[in-house]
């Protein structure tokens, strides 16, 4: 540590040195330690009001804001027109620097839709996730996948739609099991007209806007006229069809009368821990609940989390046109103004004291609730096993981070190597890494020569992006597959590296390789045994096993991607959409290959640049 550092000031009397400076602008400033370490990001309509409040001891600094003005050692500041404007950028800051003295919104994954394109003479339904690029109508956001799934398996029953690529549609020639089971209309050998089939798909998207009831009356007139001419096979299917709309309904569960788009937030603190439920109400039905852990420091008012979060989670959503919440905001008014600027649409903030929406509250005020006693619960087991680990390996602390390595291949072919992360709050996927294996110098099955790689990849990045090992990115202990002597050269490696006092454990499965008396291998140390029954080992064992399934997966997605793989990949030019044209057209990437140039031209979407790219590609490459 530098002299400068070591006698910087900070608190109060720095906090009142930056006033002089500022003015009654509209704003957001940082808070920094002496070590440059962002802990606070705010907003204020008045930068110069707001600094001062934190410039002079007071009894209504809560004990987080105190301690948060004696850290300080530096400020930065930035100007902006307005005050929502400040907001908006406030809460960007928040979730890129992540501050230590902020509610953090930790999980912030995207939702899936529902796509029901309009791209095909017989559209196709489809989950749908990320960017809204594709020509067709978008439902949605559904809480996860799970919620998707259900819905599309759901309207399948009851619209019969196809779900089908446009190539996989467009080379069969006979029905598919989705036909056999009672799926689809199988429109791609002609079993249903292109009007019949508009028709299904118009029902469909009027079940997803949530005009149900004109469809039910629909289908029940037309399985009597089906009946009354005595056409009982089509009555039946009809009816199968009324009856799978039906169960569609009562397995939403809660689907509100009056309250047609919008999500509800319930919030529930408990014990200086923080669960979010929100429903995603949309065309009068429940389309599933996600929750959420924000990191809270313990003493912030219910209204300052409900802020935080409402800020944080519609920064990069378009927000519905009401929320309804648990707890009011703040500064209502300026949030109601970020939320509409970023929907360009008004956007409607309740808090229900009675009626059907102060049902909708409760109902995820119960959920957050009973899934934050869950965590707690979950948490409190956690750290059980992390206190046993650390007495089994005699660590001077539970680890609060572990990284488990594996390593996945076939006879050295589309090798892989993964990462996985366990932590006080149990296996955290945001932090699982994969690991393309590049060196070309390895010979097929080079077990250690591909962890090698792996690793000094990973520790040469430590270095670079963590090297005081200040941002808990850094292991407390290493999980390695392996005995004394992979635990040796694994130690070699980090000496090289000039790593030191970083806890690794080999994990053998023993003599007679059963499950359940795993060796324990350590440097300097002698081989370790645990009870059969005891919890620690069931919780290694959980890690190896979740590595090894992630080491599984990653290199089953890389084989399929290098099994479906054409030289119409490396085109310039050639992408999904015209890859799918070309192979439908010529049946085959050879064939493309050696298709002349008035082909290449024929084919639905390759303008005749693009034919001559293609063309030129392979004759000059091939």
């Amino acid at each position: 540590m530098s002299d400068d550092t070591a006698t910087a000031k900070t608190g109060y009397a720095v906090i009142a040195g930056y006033l002089r400076s500022l003015d009654s602008s509209p704003g957001v400033y940082r808070m920094l330690d002496s070590e440059a370490r962002v802990l606070y990001v705010g907003k204020a309509r008045n930068l110069k009001a707001r600094v001062s409040s934190y410039s002079r001891p007071s009894n209504q600094h809560s004990s987080r804001i105190s301690r948060m003005i004696r850290e300080t050692a530096t400020m930065m500041f930035l100007t902006t027109r307005t005050e929502t404007e400040a907001l908006l950028l406030e809460q960007n800051l928040i979730k890129q620097l992540k501050p230590r003295y902020n509610v953090l919104l930790r999980d912030d994954k995207s939702f899936p839709n529902i796509l029901v394109t309009h791209d095909h003479d017989y559209p196709q339904i489809k989950k749908h996730r990320g960017a809204k690029k594709e020509k067709g109508s978008y439902y949605g956001p559904f809480a996860g996948a799970g919620a998707v799934n259900r819905t599309l398996n759901q309207l399948q029953r009851v619209f019969l739609l196809r779900n089908c690529s446009n190539s996989d549609f467009e080379s069969r020639t006979r029905p598919c099991l989705q036909h056999q089971i009672k799926r689809c209309t199988a429109p791609c050998v002609g079993k249903i007209s292109k009007e019949d089939y508009a028709r299904s798909v118009a029902d469909a998207e009027k079940f997803l806007q949530g005009r149900t009831k004109g469809i039910q009356e629909s289908l029940a007139d037309q399985m009597q006229e089906a009946s009354a001419a005595m056409e009982f096979e089509r009555a039946a299917a009809l009816r199968d069809r009324i009856k799978a709309l039906t169960q569609v309904q009562s397995a939403q569960g809660i689907n509100p009368q009056h309250v047609a788009e919008a999500d509800v937030i319930g919030l529930h603190i408990d014990k200086g821990q923080a669960c979010v439920q929100v429903f995603f109400i949309r065309a009068y039905q429940n389309w599933g609940n996600h929750d959420y852990y924000p990191r809270i420091n313990g003493d912030e008012d219910p209204s300052e989390v409900m802020e935080a979060f409402v800020g944080q989670f519609y920064s990069d959503r378009e927000p519905p046109r009401q929320l309804i919440l648990s707890h009011g905001l703040d500064n209502e008014d300026l949030m109601l103004q970020a939320l509409a600027e970023k929907a360009e649409r008004k956007v409607e903030v309740l808090v229900p004291q009675r009626g059907e929406k102060a049902e909708l509250v409760q109902g995820a005020l119960r959920n957050a609730r009973e899934s934050l006693a869950r965590k707690m619960s979950e948490t409190a087991t956690q750290a059980k096993l992390l206190r046993g680990v650390a007495e089994a390996f005699d660590m001077d602390e539970p680890p609060k981070r572990i990284e488990v390595y594996d390593n996945s291949h076939i006879q050295g072919s589309h090798a892989v190597g993964a990462m996985i992360v366990v932590g006080p709050d149990g296996f955290d996927k945001n932090q699982y890494r994969k690991f393309n294996i590049k060196g070309d110098e390895l010979t097929p099955g080079d077990d250690f020569g591909m962890m090698k790689e792996v690793l000094m990849r990973r520790f040469k990045r430590l270095q670079k992006e963590d090297p005081d090992r200040k941002n808990g990115l850094w292991p407390d202990l290493l999980l390695i597959d392996g005995g004394a002597g992979q635990v040796s050269a694994v130690r070699e490696i980090m000496d090289r590296m000039g790593i030191h006092n970083l806890a690794m454990v080999g994990v053998a499965k023993g003599l007679d390789r059963d499950a359940g008396k795993e060796e324990f291998y350590r440097t300097g140390k002698p081989v370790k045994a645990l009870r059969h029954n005891d919890p620690v080992l069931y919780f290694i064992q959980r890690m190896r096993d979740e590595a090894h399934r992630f080491a599984i997966g990653t290199h089953r997605a890389k084989r399929s991607k290098a099994i479906g793989a054409t030289p119409l990949d490396d085109v310039p030019g050639v992408g999904a959409t015209r890859k799918r044209a070309l192979l439908a057209h010529f049946g085959s990437a050879k064939a493309v290959a050696r298709a002349n140039l008035a082909d290449l031209k024929a084919v639905q979407g390759v303008s005749d640049n693009m034919a001559q790219t293609i063309y030129d590609y392979f004759h000059e490459n091939g």
